[in-house]
């Protein structure tokens, strides 16, 4: 192997960038939470800093306060309904 060959357990060298869940539903509820993609400031502020890594944790963040504020809930069963 080359050195400039890499490992094949390495992340793609163009990953696509994870998309931002903005929704352009931009207001910040009484604890700085946006309403349309319920990223905290924070998060917003420093998403374009982020690896994928991190965006991705922020996703499963975002699902989890949308769940948790009944935005966001799951349906039971593996199978639609016919």
């Amino acid at each position: 192997m080359s050195s400039s060959d890499s490992p094949s357990h390495e992340a793609p060298i163009h990953e696509k960038p994870v998309r931002s869940p903005c929704v352009s539903i931009c207001a910040l509820d009484d604890a700085d939470i946006c309403t349309g993609c319920q990223r905290t400031v924070a998060e917003i502020t420093g998403w374009s800093r982020m690896d994928n890594q991190q965006r991705r944790a922020v996703l499963i963040a975002c699902e989890e306060r949308a769940r948790a504020s009944g935005m966001m809930f799951k349906v039971s069963g593996s199978s639609p309904r016919r």
